[in-house]
């Protein structure tokens, strides 16, 4: 298995905003998703990978699995830091890993994925998603690729 470091070598810094947050002034759920998502898409994007064109091609990214730990609150006003590390090994699955974290360091929430790439004409999952994945990025390292992960890359 092939990955980034447990923080990802990945991260974004988003605020808290008002409209995001529950009736005890914590961070919903929901939203939890939505920031590992927004870590995930703008990882993409620094790696080079345009999901316009992936999407193009008939192959769309689908989250099959979904964990969140909750380890310390998020609150109305605050700054968090979400990183986005990925993980490769064998077969028609990756994972993803995004930790949410006060600017003071405090782990608040870790939330694992365990996705796929789906072919959106079969309507299936691709049988080597790590391939598909780095022969479109141009910063392969961030999305979890080592040298030697590269060299059967076309």
């Amino acid at each position: 298995m092939t990955g980034n470091p447990p923080n990802g070598p990945f991260s974004i810094r988003l605020d808290v905003r008002v409209y995001e947050l529950d009736p005890q002034l914590h961070l919903t759920g929901a939203a939890y998703v939505q920031y590992a998502d927004h870590s995930r898409f703008a990882c993409l994007q620094a790696a080079g990978v345009s999901v316009e064109d992936l999407i193009g091609s008939g192959l769309g990214p689908v989250n099959l699995d979904t964990r969140i730990r909750y380890h310390r609150e998020i609150r109305g006003g605050d700054q968090v830091e979400v990183s986005c590390g990925w993980e490769w090994a064998e077969g028609k699955t990756y994972r993803v890993h995004h930790v949410l974290r006060h600017l003071d360091g405090t782990v608040a929430a870790e939330i694992d994925h365990v996705s796929g790439l789906l072919d959106l004409t079969a309507r299936r999952l691709v049988p080597d998603p790590a391939r598909e994945w780095r022969t479109r990025a141009s910063r392969p390292d961030l999305l979890g690729f080592h040298a030697e992960d590269l060299r059967d890359t076309p």
